[in-house]
């Protein structure tokens, strides 16, 4: 196992984190879904006596039973051998004894009396501002200062400029952002990432995969893959292209199966700052035109079309409709569409009334494409 600066900490961590969101799932006696415990403490255990070192939870996965199978996982002295991460939930933060509260509730869940890395979840620029008329400041002051946490963390879901202004609102120990080759514009991007590395703030890295979204290549994209005279899966170049960023410390990896577990272990014993060629960075340059050359529409995302008098979700129609063609997704499981039809926002309410089309940017036929992407979604 690879072990990597975590920056200004003066410590180092395993390159793989497990991230424990995506547990593997059973249907117990009663017809639920569950965490196959088993299988899962297996995973974790297994993993931190082949050198992990960093174990991602939160509070909200497996709908709040977590973070127990995680500290069910570290009895028996795995605790001592690896750092735990956990998120106070943000949306569950209502009053100021909200946040001792959750943060003690959590300890229990995981069996354990302090958090190495502490994060506040998923802040945006609107929760940040919530999370500071609460206290959230000088809450995880008083954590580390009685030590119950070592580190006072954040993680992101916002654009460039919400996370450069929360960077720089805190002395932050470590940030936990979405990056990806597809997603060196998107959120923090690649710019968030140099500004974290400027500051010496480590960086943890989910969605590595997009959500497994580039676990599995299209024929365009993978036709770039067998062509290269390096021969390796797509999730190996996409861990590979992460880990050359020097601000990158750890890169999470949900893990379902002993057979990813391995694969990812396999992986990242062999990644190094700064070890790609200029030929494999062109490769994966080549590879994002392709995913991008799938795209739909050219929505930016603008929302000068919103809000629309009918309520249609036009930016996020486009989006699902154009990520489910760029990375090979089925349209009659989609959910997220499925959720808009549900609300009232689908493509169908659009009365043509073309509001929408007159200040759009980027000249978009508005109404047929909506009536295109809503033909695709329902086959």
């Amino acid at each position: 196992m690879k072990y990597r600066s975590f920056g200004k900490l003066g410590i180092t961590r395993s390159a793989f984190g497990i991230g424990c969101m995506r547990f593997p799932m059973i249907t117990n006696e009663n017809g639920e879904k569950v965490v196959d415990e088993e299988l899962a403490i297996r995973i974790i255990r297994t993993a931190i006596d082949k050198g992990v070192n960093y174990i991602d939870t939160a509070y909200v996965y497996s709908e709040g039973k977590n973070e127990t199978v995680v500290g069910k996982a570290l009895a028996d002295g795995y605790r001592e051998r690896t750092a735990v991460a956990t998120k106070l939930p943000t949306w569950n933060c209502k009053t100021p004894e909200d946040l001792p509260r959750l943060f003690e509730e959590q300890c229990r869940a995981l069996g354990t009396s302090y958090i190495d890395f502490y994060l506040v979840h998923a802040l945006n620029g609107e929760s940040w501002d919530k999370m500071c008329s609460l206290g959230i400041k000088e809450f995880l002051d008083s954590l580390k200062a009685s030590g119950r946490i070592k580190y006072a963390c954040f993680s992101f879901h916002d654009g460039y400029d919400a996370f450069e202004r929360i960077l720089n609102d805190y002395d932050w120990d470590m940030c936990q952002i979405q990056y990806n080759y597809m997603d060196i514009n998107n959120q923090a991007g690649t710019k968030g990432l140099e500004l974290a590395g400027k500051k010496g703030i480590p960086v943890v890295i989910m969605e590595g995969l997009l959500g497994g979204k580039l676990a599995n290549a299209p024929d365009n994209v993978q036709e770039l893959f067998d062509a290269f005279p390096i021969k390796r899966s797509p999730v190996e170049w996409a861990f590979r292209w992460l880990c050359n960023h020097t601000e990158v410390g750890t890169v999470l990896s949900g893990v379902t199966s002993m057979e990813q577990l391995e694969d990812n272990l396999r992986i990242f014993d062999t990644v190094e700052s700064g070890l790609m060629s200029s030929e494999e960075l062109e490769l994966i340059d080549k590879v994002r035109e392709a995913y991008e050359s799938r795209t739909k529409v050219g929505c930016t995302g603008c929302k000068y079309c919103m809000p629309c008098p009918n309520g249609v979700e036009i930016p996020r129609i486009f989006s699902i409709w154009n990520d489910i063609c760029k990375f090979n997704g089925t349209y009659k499981d989609n959910a997220r569409y499925k959720r808009l039809v549900s609300s009232g926002n689908d493509a169908t309410k659009c009365i043509e009334c073309a509001a929408c089309e007159s200040v759009c940017p980027q000249n978009i036929s508005i109404i047929q494409m909506l009536k295109n992407a809503h033909n695709d979604f329902t086959g």
